[in-house]
């Protein structure tokens, strides 16, 4: 069981392509909606210090936000890839 929470928006391309890391590794996780307006993205800006999204928090390995859906999938894949 994982505590992996994504921060997304609905349609968002980069969301899209974690989301789909997520479920090839078998991966549940939570997911926060995000508003399209980024001045009212207040709770994504206080986890990752920026309004993009995704952003992916892992509380079990220490990750308190981390943007940017290359560098999340590169490490979905090395820290879950080989646990199946």
């Amino acid at each position: 069981m994982t505590n992996l929470t994504l921060y997304e928006l609905e349609g968002c391309p980069y969301c899209a392509k974690v989301k789909t890391k997520l479920s090839d590794l078998g991966l549940e996780y939570d997911s926060v909606m995000v508003p399209r307006s980024h001045s009212e993205r207040t709770e994504v800006e206080e986890v990752s210090g920026q309004t993009g999204v995704p952003v992916l928090v892992d509380e079990e390995h220490g990750v308190e936000g981390m943007p940017e859906s290359d560098d999340i999938v590169e490490y979905l894949e090395e820290t879950y890839g080989n646990a199946s």
